[in-house]
């Protein structure tokens, strides 16, 4: 993506923008030639002011797409940000993985550490060093197969912790490793990209206080999305 073509915009005014981060657009780089979301929004912005202000909130991992949003203000940044570290936020996700769970809802938790050389985490015991806690709900909304005949499963999630691939690599650990993902699925069902969305996502706006929501459709590509309702 250049830093002309600007993402799908579902909401600003002067204080926040939300936007749908396209797959395989890192939210932020530091990588020279590399577009990000940051760079191309500020470009956007730019439109408004010679040096506009845009915060990062959170991120998402570069291949997976969906909803984020961004502070236009320090004051709003400020507040954002105290949601997001005290459970303000409502985050959840859409995700394909291979076969079906047993359970056809449960919770999640685990130990992850982060592997900074190798940008990856793994499941730990709790005594390990820099280890976090990680958290999510997940429920089956559809179980089938995709076009090679393999069993896979839809899965809504909802992240209570925000941890380094966190979904990925509980999803894996569990045994049901998301379907596209070329870091913790390497010999299962292929697909050109990752199948998690970042699908839904609700906050307090940082000024007014009123209950923002936005949700996105199922994506067209995800096997068993058809005339589901979520």
């Amino acid at each position: 993506m250049s830093l002309s073509k600007i993402p799908r915009i579902l909401f600003e005014d002067q204080e926040i923008l939300v936007c749908h981060k396209p797959s395989g657009v890192p939210a932020q780089t530091n990588r020279i030639g590399t577009p990000d979301l940051v760079s191309i929004l500020k470009n956007h912005l730019r439109k408004e002011s010679r040096s506009p202000y845009l915060a990062l909130i959170h991120r998402l991992d570069q291949p997976v797409e969906g909803l984020m949003v961004f502070a236009k203000t320090p004051r709003s940044a400020k507040e954002l940000s105290r949601q997001l570290t005290t459970s303000g936020f409502g985050k959840y996700y859409l995700a394909v993985a291979e076969g079906v769970p047993s359970e056809a809802e449960a919770d999640l938790t685990d130990y992850l550490v982060k592997d900074a050389r190798s940008n990856t985490s793994h499941i730990c015991s709790k005594d390990t060093p820099q280890a976090k806690i990680a958290k999510l709900h997940y429920k089956v909304l559809a179980a089938g197969t995709t076009a090679d005949g393999s069993s896979c499963s839809l899965l809504k999630i909802h992240l209570d912790t925000g941890r380094h691939h966190q979904i990925r690599v509980q999803m894996a650990h569990m045994g049901h490793p998301l379907i596209g993902d070329r870091k913790y699925n390497l010999t299962g069902t292929s697909s050109p990209k990752l199948l998690l969305c970042a699908f839904r996502l609700s906050f307090r706006h940082p000024v007014t206080g009123k209950k923002m929501e936005f949700t996105l459709p199922v994506p067209e590509e995800y096997p068993l999305s058809a005339g589901k309702v979520l």
